[in-house]
């Protein structure tokens, strides 16, 4: 065993092999992986084999497809078998609800180019006629899905891998890793070796792994329950293989396997295992079966499937895999850690660990993946995220595995966990709160007398009247919205101006004053739409989305000085609330003694001042489009605040308003957000943030922003008017000129002071003009579309400014 490497890979399932394969496939050959038993141990080898693309998000969608058609590469470079069926995939719909979530899961695959087809139940039948077509509506059929051999599948990306140069060193156990300069020390019963870079890709044990650098990874193995039936005369009397299928109402999946059928389910009963310690003596084993569990699931398969009420079963698998709390893979560099890197969690491991060895590769060898992975990247949870809140969220997303995902559905498990001073005051009055970064904030609020509670649906919930509501009070009045879920960074020191100078695209702005800050990959692809404010030459703040504040931290402490500059997340210690409103300044002089006429508090202005005598920082600022300020206070001065705003602004109409007016007030507008319009997919040219960008000076990615500047954009970011309905689109639907797909919803909703169906996209400059004849596919229904030129709300910004 060598004593030196640039990468070592620990695990020896799926996806270690494949990042390793990867790593070779880029060019790097000085790579090693070290698995503690055979190849295969844990989760892989008993592994079902299933592979679709289906997956909520779409760059996950995406690496799914990618997935599925590496195999006949893999096979073609290894010479080892994968074991392919491409047998086709349906996904059947038993209710309304189900029909809609497939058309959305269509709409979205025919942007990214993915083949599928909405077909009826007798088409279903046609192509599985062991369904009991009396059970459902539709279904969706995916040409492009199947199964393959987990082994075959493993040893082909190890042997690849091998032959591009790399080592695969079996049962050799990572007993230590201590960090050295430079890299790690990584020592096994075989010796040490010294590597530049560690990935934890230990599957089961990848807590194990992590707790050797002080790390407590959020995954959870769960145990999951397969069987294999005796011969069926029905599937052994035909010429072809049955297609896979999955019944969302019955929670279950199955495909051929021999003569019979391989049928599984994500029961309701379900089972965390060994919740803090996976065995180290854990190898090529099974846990005991527990159909009395399964037993509802499979009374339900027996009359969706009627064969199976008749087949004789050959085997029972019960395995255990590792989730996340949200069912994604844990992606890339581990924030604070320099160099250690983690591919865990990837439950779906023939369907995604080609997409996951292809991104973190990519992450090793360019330091960017390529695209947006926030929804598998490991920094979109933080130190929230303990082992109790990971069991109780795990635990959750496993038994709605196969459960419709509503684009207004906020889970209940682990909640509430995080919360600010004020959240009891805001649950009096009604708040519907949502989670995010683990912490409640208030989504809108329901009339008095009322529930709150919101019942999930694609179409407009009984939310759609109180937010609007809340929504023209900001218009015409005063809201008050809390604004804990803002992040916020405090950068210090003497060398804090000249490192922000460059690491961010625009210019600095004077002590005092705020502005809107870009910042960008070294491709030149945006990684931030910060709003940076100077208090001092040497003391800065930035704010930004707190679902992504692992996210920043890690990209600005990876390209700190070794001193000069400090950077403090403050967002834990730092909330407050948002006024906005034509009576916002009215209401602000009220509770301070500082002069906040426009004059002497300009638009893009901060100062510290006493708000209801609580020192605070107020900058005059809004996402609503109207005049506003943002009250930063510590925690304990909220309450106070709070209800000193809340008596000044009785008389002025105040009212409560929460994320989901936000979003309204922010689509009149056009402002983008992060996470939607502003991702790492995106260019500044391509989302309209490239005004901002300060040429004359060097920053990081100028070099490749200069390249892209004078260069064709494919797309470009707009505003889409929508044709009305009982629905608006919520992000991901195609935008289509006749038949064919020229862009593609980002956000969306409904407009409620402007009246109208609003929807912010990427389409094909060509036709970013209000004569292109355009539709946007909602549901499965086509809505005519026209690009609005401007702002539909104030477009000069007068209002905001004034």
């Amino acid at each position: 065993m060598k004593a030196h490497a640039q990468v070592v890979v620990i695990g020896g399932g799926v996806v270690g092999c494949s990042v390793l394969y990867h790593l070779t496939k880029l060019g790097w050959r000085d790579v090693v992986l070290l698995e503690r038993d055979e190849l295969t141990s844990g989760s892989t080898w008993h592994a079902a084999g299933g592979m679709h693309t289906l997956n909520s998000d779409p760059n996950v969608a995406k690496l799914q497809d990618y997935t599925i058609r590496l195999y006949r590469e893999l096979e073609a470079i290894s010479g080892q078998s994968c074991g392919i069926h491409l047998v086709g995939g349906l996904m059947l719909a038993g209710t309304p609800e189900r029909l809609d979530f497939l058309r959305t899961a269509h709409a979205r695959g025919r942007y990214l180019g993915l083949e599928s087809e909405l077909i009826s139940v007798a088409e279903a039948k046609a192509k599985l006629p062991l369904i009991e077509a009396r059970h459902f509506l539709g279904a969706l059929w995916d040409p492009y899905e199947g199964h393959v051999d987990p082994s075959g599948v493993t040893q082909a990306y190890a042997k690849a891998a091998q032959i591009g140069g790399a080592e695969v060193h079996r049962f050799t156990p990572v007993t230590a890793l201590a960090p050295e300069r430079g890299g790690w020390r990584v020592s096994t019963p075989k010796g040490e070796i010294r590597a530049e870079i560690v990935v934890n890709a230990g599957g089961l044990w990848a807590r194990e792994v992590g707790r050797l650098v002080g790390l407590e990874l959020p995954v959870l193995a769960m145990q999951h329950h397969y069987l294999i039936t005796d011969e069926i005369p029905e599937v052994a009397a035909r010429t072809d293989e049955v297609p896979g299928c999955i019944d969302f109402e019955g929670e279950l999946y199955l495909r051929q396997e021999g003569k019979g059928l391989l049928v599984g389910t994500y029961e309701q009963d379900c089972r965390p295992w060994s919740e803090r310690t996976t065995p180290a003596d854990f190898s090529h084993e099974l846990l005991p079966p527990d159909l009395d569990r399964i037993a509802p699931r499979l009374e339900v398969a027996f009359q969706h499937f009627p064969v199976l009420a008749e087949a004789g079963i050959k085997r029972v698998i019960n395995g255990p895999f590792t989730f996340a709390p949200d069912g994604n893979p844990l992606v890339g560099p581990v924030p604070g850690l320099h160099n250690f890197y983690v591919a865990c969690g990837v439950m779906a491991g023939f369907s995604q660990g080609g997409g996951v060895g292809l991104t973190l590769a990519q992450w090793i060898a360019e330091g960017d993946p390529g695209i947006d992975v926030f929804a598998m990247d490991v920094a979109r949870f933080g130190g929230f995220a303990t082992r109790a809140y990971t069991n109780a969220k795990v635990q959750e997303n496993y038994r709605r595995r196969f459960s419709i995902i509503f684009p207004n559905e906020e889970l209940p498990a682990a909640r509430p966990l995080r919360t600010t001073p004020v959240y009891d005051r805001l649950k009096a009055q009604n708040a519907v709160f949502g989670a995010s970064f683990g912490l409640e904030h208030a989504l809108w609020f329901a009339p008095d007398g009322s529930e709150a509670h919101e019942t999930p649906t694609f179409r407009r919930s009984k939310a759609h009247g109180p937010v609007g509501g809340e929504c023209r009070a900001v218009r015409e009045a005063v809201g008050l919205l809390e604004i804990a879920n803002y992040a916020q960074y405090e950068v210090t020191g003497p060398g804090a101006a000249a490192w922000l100078d460059g690491l961010l695209a625009s210019r600095l702005p004077a002590p005092g004053r705020m502005l809107l800050a870009p910042m960008l990959s070294p491709s030149a692809r945006l990684m931030g739409d910060l709003t940076l404010a100077c208090l001092a030459p040497d003391r800065f703040m930035i704010f930004g989305s707190g679902l992504a504040e692992s996210f920043h931290l890690r990209w600005f402490e990876s390209r700190l000085p070794e001193r000069g500059v400090t950077v403090r997340p403050l967002t834990a210690h730092l909330g407050g609330f948002a006024i906005a409103g034509p009576r916002s300044r009215e209401l602000l002089a009220r509770l301070t003694t500082e002069d906040v006429a426009s004059e002497a508090f300009r638009f893009f202005s901060l100062r510290r001042m006493q708000v209801a005598m609580a020192p605070a920082l107020v900058a005059r600022v809004s996402f609503t489009g109207e005049l506003g300020y943002e009250i930063y206070l510590e925690a304990g001065y909220q309450v106070a605040v709070y209800d000193a705003l809340l008596r000044a602004g009785a008389d002025f109409g105040l009212r409560h308003f929460g994320g989901r007016a936000l979003h309204s007030l922010r689509l009149e507008k056009s402002f983008g957000a992060w996470l939607r319009e502003y991702t790492p997919d995106y260019t500044p040219f391509q989302s309209g943030l490239a005004s901002f960008i300060d040429w004359r000076k060097d920053f990081v990615g100028r070099e490749a922003a200069a390249k892209l500047r004078d260069q064709p954009r494919t797309h470009v970011l707009s505003t889409l008017v929508v044709d009305p309905g009982d629905a608006d689109a919520v992000g991901d639907e195609p935008v289509l000129c006749d038949d064919r797909v020229v862009g593609f919803v980002t956000s969306g909703g409904y407009g409620h002071t402007v009246v109208q169906s609003i929807a912010l996209a990427y389409v094909e400059p060509d036709l970013a003009t209000p004569e292109a004849a355009l539709s946007v596919e909602i549901l499965g229904e086509r809505r005519a579309a026209r690009v609005a030129p401007a702002p539909l709300y104030d477009p000069s910004g007068a209002r905001m400014r004034n």
